[in-house]
Protein backbone atom coordinates (compact mmCIF):
# COMPACT_ATOMS: atom_id res chain seq x y z
CA UNK A 1 0.00 0.00 0.00
CA UNK A 2 3.17 2.45 0.61
CA UNK A 3 3.88 2.52 -3.30
CA UNK A 4 -0.11 2.97 -4.35
CA UNK A 5 0.28 6.02 -2.04
CA UNK A 6 3.45 7.20 -3.59
CA UNK A 7 1.84 6.83 -7.07
CA UNK A 8 -1.27 8.53 -5.89
CA UNK A 9 0.21 11.38 -4.34
CA UNK A 10 2.79 12.13 -7.16
CA UNK A 11 -0.03 12.30 -9.57
CA UNK A 12 -2.13 14.82 -7.05
CA UNK A 13 0.69 16.65 -7.17
CA UNK A 14 1.09 16.43 -11.04
CA UNK A 15 -2.55 17.77 -11.55
CA UNK A 16 -2.35 20.04 -9.00
CA UNK A 17 0.90 21.66 -10.97
CA UNK A 18 -0.41 21.83 -13.62
CA UNK A 19 -3.84 23.17 -12.35
CA UNK A 20 -1.75 26.35 -10.88
CA UNK A 21 0.17 26.44 -14.67
CA UNK A 22 -2.74 26.83 -15.98
CA UNK A 23 -4.17 29.17 -13.91
CA UNK A 24 -1.15 31.19 -14.26
CA UNK A 25 -1.77 31.13 -17.96
CA UNK A 26 -5.01 32.54 -18.08
CA UNK A 27 -4.12 35.44 -15.59
CA UNK A 28 -0.92 36.07 -18.26
CA UNK A 29 -3.69 36.48 -21.17
CA UNK A 30 -6.16 38.72 -18.79
CA UNK A 31 -3.27 41.19 -17.55
CA UNK A 32 -1.45 41.01 -21.08
CA UNK A 33 -4.47 42.52 -22.92
CA UNK A 34 -4.15 43.37 -26.61
CA UNK A 35 -0.71 42.23 -26.36
CA UNK A 36 0.98 40.47 -29.08
CA UNK A 37 3.21 38.56 -26.19
CA UNK A 38 -0.15 36.50 -26.06
CA UNK A 39 1.94 34.83 -28.28
CA UNK A 40 3.66 33.46 -25.46
CA UNK A 41 1.07 32.44 -23.37
CA UNK A 42 -0.29 30.03 -26.33
CA UNK A 43 3.26 27.94 -26.39
CA UNK A 44 2.91 27.65 -22.50
CA UNK A 45 -0.63 26.73 -22.88
CA UNK A 46 0.36 23.90 -25.72
CA UNK A 47 3.36 22.98 -23.39
CA UNK A 48 0.71 22.35 -20.27
CA UNK A 49 -2.11 20.92 -22.66
CA UNK A 50 0.28 18.14 -23.55
CA UNK A 51 1.26 17.15 -20.08
CA UNK A 52 -2.56 16.94 -19.37
CA UNK A 53 -2.42 14.39 -22.87
CA UNK A 54 0.04 12.77 -20.70
CA UNK A 55 -1.89 12.52 -17.50
CA UNK A 56 -4.58 10.98 -19.32
CA UNK A 57 -2.62 8.20 -21.26
CA UNK A 58 -1.88 7.29 -17.85
CA UNK A 59 -5.11 7.65 -16.92
CA UNK A 60 -6.27 5.25 -19.44
CA UNK A 61 -3.93 2.29 -18.05
CA UNK A 62 -4.59 2.17 -15.00
CA UNK A 63 -1.92 3.88 -13.48
CA UNK A 64 -3.32 7.07 -11.29
CA UNK A 65 -6.15 4.75 -9.34
CA UNK A 66 -6.58 1.33 -8.22
CA UNK A 67 -10.51 1.48 -9.40
CA UNK A 68 -11.14 0.91 -13.50
CA UNK A 69 -13.76 2.97 -13.05
CA UNK A 70 -12.03 5.85 -11.55
CA UNK A 71 -9.22 5.86 -13.72
CA UNK A 72 -11.73 5.79 -16.83
CA UNK A 73 -13.81 9.02 -15.68
CA UNK A 74 -10.08 10.91 -14.54
CA UNK A 75 -8.83 9.97 -17.98
CA UNK A 76 -12.32 11.11 -19.71
CA UNK A 77 -11.89 14.23 -17.75
CA UNK A 78 -8.75 14.99 -18.48
CA UNK A 79 -8.90 14.26 -22.46
CA UNK A 80 -12.11 15.91 -23.49
CA UNK A 81 -12.35 18.57 -20.98
CA UNK A 82 -8.90 19.80 -20.54
CA UNK A 83 -7.15 18.39 -23.95
CA UNK A 84 -10.58 18.35 -26.10
CA UNK A 85 -10.23 15.25 -27.54
CA UNK A 86 -11.93 12.27 -27.60
CA UNK A 87 -11.40 9.51 -25.21
CA UNK A 88 -12.91 6.79 -26.34
CA UNK A 89 -11.24 7.37 -29.66
CA UNK A 90 -7.88 7.10 -27.74
CA UNK A 91 -8.46 3.96 -26.16
CA UNK A 92 -9.61 1.66 -28.91
CA UNK A 93 -6.85 3.15 -31.09
CA UNK A 94 -3.63 2.67 -28.21
CA UNK A 95 -5.03 -0.32 -27.10
CA UNK A 96 -4.65 -2.04 -30.70
CA UNK A 97 -1.20 -0.87 -30.74
CA UNK A 98 -0.17 -2.26 -27.51
CA UNK A 99 -1.52 -5.63 -28.93
CA UNK A 100 0.52 -5.01 -31.46
CA UNK A 101 3.10 -2.42 -31.77
CA UNK A 102 4.90 -2.33 -35.68
CA UNK A 103 3.22 -5.02 -36.16
CA UNK A 104 2.43 -4.69 -40.27
CA UNK A 105 -1.93 -4.93 -40.64
CA UNK A 106 -2.45 -4.39 -36.58
CA UNK A 107 -1.06 -1.51 -35.20
CA UNK A 108 -3.15 1.60 -36.22
CA UNK A 109 0.82 3.93 -35.80
CA UNK A 110 1.80 2.58 -38.67
CA UNK A 111 -0.71 2.65 -41.02
CA UNK A 112 0.03 4.68 -44.06
CA UNK A 113 -1.66 8.19 -43.56
CA UNK A 114 0.26 11.54 -44.54
CA UNK A 115 3.33 9.53 -43.40
CA UNK A 116 4.19 6.12 -44.29
CA UNK A 117 6.41 3.84 -42.48
CA UNK A 118 6.74 0.94 -45.04
CA UNK A 119 8.42 0.98 -48.43
CA UNK A 120 5.48 -1.31 -49.54
CA UNK A 121 3.20 1.64 -48.63
CA UNK A 122 6.26 4.55 -49.91
CA UNK A 123 5.77 2.87 -53.39
CA UNK A 124 2.22 2.71 -53.73
CA UNK A 125 2.56 7.02 -53.55
CA UNK A 126 1.14 8.58 -56.49
CA UNK A 127 1.37 12.57 -57.17
CA UNK A 128 1.76 14.98 -54.74
CA UNK A 129 1.92 12.18 -52.33
CA UNK A 130 4.79 10.80 -54.08
CA UNK A 131 6.51 14.02 -53.75
CA UNK A 132 5.97 14.30 -50.06
CA UNK A 133 7.26 10.88 -49.18
CA UNK A 134 10.58 11.21 -50.83
CA UNK A 135 11.80 13.40 -48.21
CA UNK A 136 9.15 12.66 -45.73
CA UNK A 137 11.84 12.53 -42.62
CA UNK A 138 12.57 15.80 -43.49
CA UNK A 139 9.22 17.35 -43.72
CA UNK A 140 7.77 15.19 -40.58
CA UNK A 141 8.45 17.80 -37.95
CA UNK A 142 6.62 20.58 -39.73
CA UNK A 143 3.77 18.55 -40.60
CA UNK A 144 3.50 17.65 -36.96
CA UNK A 145 2.80 21.32 -36.55
CA UNK A 146 -0.73 20.35 -37.93
CA UNK A 147 -0.80 17.12 -35.51
CA UNK A 148 -2.59 18.63 -33.18
CA UNK A 149 -5.58 19.74 -35.45
CA UNK A 150 -5.25 16.65 -36.73
CA UNK A 151 -5.74 14.88 -33.59
CA UNK A 152 -9.14 17.37 -32.57
CA UNK A 153 -10.50 16.20 -36.34
CA UNK A 154 -10.03 12.67 -35.89
CA UNK A 155 -11.14 12.20 -32.67
CA UNK A 156 -14.83 14.25 -33.25
CA UNK A 157 -14.96 12.51 -36.32
CA UNK A 158 -15.15 9.17 -34.55
CA UNK A 159 -17.60 10.57 -32.28
CA UNK A 160 -19.57 11.08 -35.30
CA UNK A 161 -19.16 7.81 -36.54
CA UNK A 162 -22.47 5.19 -37.15
CA UNK A 163 -22.63 2.69 -35.18
CA UNK A 164 -22.48 2.33 -31.14
CA UNK A 165 -19.53 4.61 -29.86
CA UNK A 166 -19.28 4.55 -26.00
CA UNK A 167 -19.89 7.67 -24.30
CA UNK A 168 -20.52 9.53 -27.64
CA UNK A 169 -22.91 12.16 -25.81
CA UNK A 170 -20.87 12.88 -22.88
CA UNK A 171 -18.01 13.51 -24.53
CA UNK A 172 -19.20 15.35 -27.52
CA UNK A 173 -21.34 17.72 -24.92
CA UNK A 174 -17.90 17.76 -22.95
CA UNK A 175 -15.71 18.64 -25.69
CA UNK A 176 -18.03 21.14 -27.43
CA UNK A 177 -18.75 23.48 -24.28
CA UNK A 178 -14.65 23.21 -23.60
CA UNK A 179 -14.49 24.57 -27.10
CA UNK A 180 -16.84 27.18 -26.62
CA UNK A 181 -15.78 28.29 -23.26
CA UNK A 182 -12.07 28.55 -24.97
CA UNK A 183 -12.72 30.53 -27.88
CA UNK A 184 -15.35 33.11 -26.35
CA UNK A 185 -12.16 34.03 -23.97
CA UNK A 186 -9.92 34.12 -26.61
CA UNK A 187 -11.97 36.18 -28.69
CA UNK A 188 -13.01 38.89 -26.10
CA UNK A 189 -9.60 39.14 -24.45
CA UNK A 190 -8.16 39.33 -28.04
CA UNK A 191 -8.90 41.19 -31.39
CA UNK A 192 -9.90 38.87 -34.42
CA UNK A 193 -6.44 38.21 -36.03
CA UNK A 194 -4.77 38.19 -32.92
CA UNK A 195 -7.25 35.56 -31.47
CA UNK A 196 -6.30 33.67 -34.93
CA UNK A 197 -2.89 34.06 -34.50
CA UNK A 198 -3.03 32.58 -30.47
CA UNK A 199 -4.72 29.33 -31.98
CA UNK A 200 -2.66 28.93 -34.26
CA UNK A 201 0.21 29.02 -31.98
CA UNK A 202 -1.30 26.46 -29.38
CA UNK A 203 -2.11 23.70 -31.59
CA UNK A 204 1.29 24.13 -33.58
CA UNK A 205 3.06 23.59 -30.08
CA UNK A 206 1.06 21.03 -29.03
CA UNK A 207 1.14 19.30 -31.87
CA UNK A 208 4.56 19.20 -32.56
CA UNK A 209 5.32 18.69 -28.40
CA UNK A 210 3.41 15.72 -28.35
CA UNK A 211 4.24 14.30 -32.12
CA UNK A 212 7.93 14.72 -30.86
CA UNK A 213 7.62 12.81 -27.48
CA UNK A 214 5.38 9.93 -29.43
CA UNK A 215 7.89 9.57 -32.80
CA UNK A 216 10.94 8.22 -30.60
CA UNK A 217 9.38 5.47 -29.11
CA UNK A 218 8.45 3.22 -32.25
CA UNK A 219 9.77 4.73 -35.05
CA UNK A 220 12.91 3.24 -36.82
CA UNK A 221 12.13 0.06 -34.69
CA UNK A 222 11.97 -3.37 -36.37
CA UNK A 223 8.78 -3.92 -37.90
CA UNK A 224 6.59 -7.16 -37.39
CA UNK A 225 5.72 -9.11 -40.51
CA UNK A 226 1.98 -9.89 -40.63
CA UNK A 227 2.28 -13.56 -40.16
CA UNK A 228 5.37 -12.99 -37.89
CA UNK A 229 5.02 -14.39 -34.23
CA UNK A 230 6.75 -13.45 -31.20
CA UNK A 231 7.05 -14.41 -27.47
CA UNK A 232 5.61 -11.06 -25.63
CA UNK A 233 8.47 -10.16 -24.08
CA UNK A 234 10.42 -10.19 -27.29
CA UNK A 235 7.66 -8.31 -29.38
CA UNK A 236 7.55 -5.88 -26.88
CA UNK A 237 11.01 -4.73 -25.99
CA UNK A 238 11.90 -5.31 -29.56
CA UNK A 239 9.89 -2.87 -30.90
CA UNK A 240 10.16 -0.24 -28.50
CA UNK A 241 13.18 2.65 -27.76
CA UNK A 242 13.58 4.14 -24.89
CA UNK A 243 15.07 7.54 -24.51
CA UNK A 244 17.68 8.38 -21.66
CA UNK A 245 17.88 11.30 -19.24
CA UNK A 246 16.20 9.87 -16.38
CA UNK A 247 14.23 12.20 -14.31
CA UNK A 248 14.06 15.31 -16.50
CA UNK A 249 13.70 13.02 -19.68
CA UNK A 250 10.70 11.50 -17.69
CA UNK A 251 9.10 14.83 -16.95
CA UNK A 252 9.42 16.08 -20.42
CA UNK A 253 7.97 12.96 -22.06
CA UNK A 254 5.46 12.32 -19.66
CA UNK A 255 6.88 8.68 -18.45
CA UNK A 256 7.18 7.74 -22.16
CA UNK A 257 10.91 7.85 -22.44
CA UNK A 258 10.66 4.13 -20.49
CA UNK A 259 8.92 3.21 -23.31
CA UNK A 260 10.25 -0.39 -23.33
CA UNK A 261 9.23 -0.70 -19.50
CA UNK A 262 5.75 1.04 -19.91
CA UNK A 263 4.69 -1.91 -22.77
CA UNK A 264 5.77 -4.55 -20.79
CA UNK A 265 4.22 -3.17 -17.61
CA UNK A 266 1.57 -1.07 -18.97
CA UNK A 267 0.12 -0.11 -15.30
CA UNK A 268 2.71 0.79 -14.15
CA UNK A 269 2.94 4.31 -12.43
CA UNK A 270 5.42 6.78 -13.59
CA UNK A 271 7.39 6.86 -10.40
CA UNK A 272 8.17 3.01 -10.65
CA UNK A 273 9.60 2.51 -13.96
CA UNK A 274 12.99 3.48 -13.46
CA UNK A 275 13.55 1.23 -11.36
CA UNK A 276 11.64 -1.47 -13.59
CA UNK A 277 14.19 -0.92 -16.44
CA UNK A 278 17.33 -1.70 -14.35
CA UNK A 279 15.42 -5.33 -14.22
CA UNK A 280 14.11 -5.14 -17.81
CA UNK A 281 17.82 -4.20 -19.05
CA UNK A 282 19.32 -7.17 -17.13
CA UNK A 283 16.77 -9.74 -17.85
CA UNK A 284 17.09 -8.71 -21.90
CA UNK A 285 20.61 -9.35 -21.78
CA UNK A 286 20.49 -12.54 -20.35
CA UNK A 287 18.03 -13.59 -22.72
CA UNK A 288 19.88 -12.10 -26.04
CA UNK A 289 17.08 -9.62 -26.99
CA UNK A 290 18.17 -6.30 -28.23
CA UNK A 291 17.21 -3.03 -25.72
CA UNK A 292 17.41 0.34 -27.24
CA UNK A 293 17.64 3.25 -25.49
CA UNK A 294 19.34 6.29 -27.21
CA UNK A 295 19.58 10.06 -25.84
CA UNK A 296 16.34 12.57 -27.03
CA UNK A 297 18.37 14.65 -30.17
CA UNK A 298 19.94 11.18 -31.34
CA UNK A 299 16.55 9.61 -31.04
CA UNK A 300 14.42 12.05 -33.19
CA UNK A 301 17.49 11.93 -35.28
CA UNK A 302 17.05 8.20 -36.18
CA UNK A 303 13.11 9.15 -37.04
CA UNK A 304 14.35 11.28 -39.63
CA UNK A 305 16.76 9.30 -41.10
CA UNK A 306 14.40 6.15 -41.24
CA UNK A 307 10.97 7.92 -42.70
CA UNK A 308 13.60 9.50 -45.45
CA UNK A 309 15.43 5.67 -46.26
CA UNK A 310 11.63 4.59 -46.12
CA UNK A 311 10.56 7.42 -48.76
CA UNK A 312 13.13 6.35 -51.04
CA UNK A 313 10.84 3.57 -52.30
CA UNK A 314 8.56 6.35 -53.58
CA UNK A 315 10.88 7.72 -56.41
CA UNK A 316 9.98 7.63 -59.77
CA UNK A 317 10.51 4.06 -61.50
CA UNK A 318 12.64 5.44 -64.36
CA UNK A 319 15.14 6.65 -61.75
CA UNK A 320 18.11 4.90 -60.94
CA UNK A 321 19.33 4.15 -57.56
CA UNK A 322 23.26 4.23 -58.44
CA UNK A 323 22.26 7.23 -59.98
CA UNK A 324 20.94 8.46 -56.84
CA UNK A 325 22.70 7.92 -54.22
CA UNK A 326 25.67 9.38 -56.45
CA UNK A 327 23.37 12.74 -56.42
CA UNK A 328 23.17 12.59 -52.92
CA UNK A 329 26.91 11.97 -52.31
Amino acid sequence: MGLLRRARTFYIILFAGLCLALAGIATGMVLLGESWFQLLMAAALGIVLTQFAFLAHEASHRQVFTSGPANDRAGRALATAFVGMSYQWWMTKHSRHHANPNKIGKDPDIDPDTIVFTEEDAAGRRGFLRFLTRKQGYYFYPLLLLFGINLHFVSLKSLAAKGDVKGRWIELGIIASRFALYLTVIFLLMPVGMAFAFLGVQLAVFGLYMGSSFAPNHVAMPLVGREEKLDFFSKQVRTSRNVAGGFWASALMGGLNYQIEHHLFPNMPRPFLAKAREIVREHAATTGVHYEETSYVRAQAIVIDYLNRVGLAARAPFECPVVMEYRRS
